[in-house]
């Protein structure tokens, strides 16, 4: 019979007649290709329910995840960077910044805020790769020491959360100087026996691996996440080697002795709680 026949071939709906899915209301994991809705993403904190890929994601996130209520108060929130070397390339550095400040709505790679985690006092400085690729310039270094002179004041422990690309070389010696300088601020931390933890994510390379990011008293990071200096072509070259699988992977950076675990996002706020009631 014929309404069991279909007559017509193709889909007849005229173009005005399509409805489109609203932006934002799915996302595809890079990794498998899945497409989950946005809400269940944001319920697995940003990992794929499927393959448990981590997105990237900033210091908002972050401090949504972490801090008890999303309650926190944030340090410096104004702080901006100048341009002391009157700095030029492509644009004008000031002009790069502006543009950047008016993207992202951030004032620059790095922010550091005070709360509570599950009912424990926390400083937490955590950087935004989307300001710049989260280059450490003279900012970054004064807002990461004044978090850490915040934690010596109040006794309380540190949190590092690094996601950059190295130092900022349109501050090029400036920039350098946040290394040492920072550096400095964690040994006097150590030697007032307050906890600190380094949380390496993806990405966490350059002059941020080699400092602050990997002088945690635990250094720690997230799954798959990309750890190293320089990156794998720039040392290929160098060597004039092949590389080993899965190199300067967390887990390759994990099985030679450079972090402490693995954990997942997932997981992070009762792993850092159960840490730190640890060290108490």
């Amino acid at each position: 019979m014929s309404w069991f026949t279909r007559k017509d071939k193709g889909i007849q709906t005229p173009t005005e007649a399509k409805r489109e899915a609203p932006d934002g209301l799915w996302y595809q994991c890079p990794s498998c290709k899945k497409a989950i809705h946005t809400r269940e993403h944001r319920v697995f904190a940003f990992t794929c329910s499927n393959c448990n890929y981590h997105e990237k994601i900033g210091s908002q996130e972050y401090f949504e995840l972490l801090f008890d209520e999303t309650k926190y108060t944030e340090l410096d929130p104004m702080m901006g960077s100048g341009d002391p070397l009157e700095f030029t390339d492509t644009k004008k550095y000031v002009d790069r910044i502006k543009s950047t400040e008016y993207k992202t709505g951030l004032k620059d790679a790095v922010r550091t805020a005070v709360g509570n985690m599950n009912g424990l006092p926390l400083t937490i400085s955590a950087m935004d790769f989307s300001f710049i690729g989260g280059s450490m310039g003279s900012v970054v270094g004064e807002k990461i020491a004044r978090g850490i002179d915040y934690s010596l004041k109040h006794k309380q422990p540190f949190l590092m959360i690094s996601r950059s690309g190295g130092a900022r070389m349109m501050e090029a010696g400036f920039s350098l100087m946040q290394m040492a300088k920072t550096s400095a601020k964690l040994a006097l931390l150590a030697e007032a026996g307050i906890p600190y933890i380094s949380l390496l994510t993806d990405p966490t390379t350059g002059g941020v691996t080699a400092s602050y990011a990997m002088l945690g008293d635990f250094n720690i990071s997230e799954p798959g996440a990309l750890i190293g200096f320089a990156g794998p072509r720039v040392i290929k070259e160098t060597i004039g080697k092949d590389l080993p699988k899965g190199f300067q992977s967390a887990e390759f950076v994990l099985e030679h002795g450079f972090l402490d675990f693995i954990v997942d996002r997932k997981d992070l706020k009762d792993k850092l709680t159960s840490l730190l009631q640890m060290l108490q």
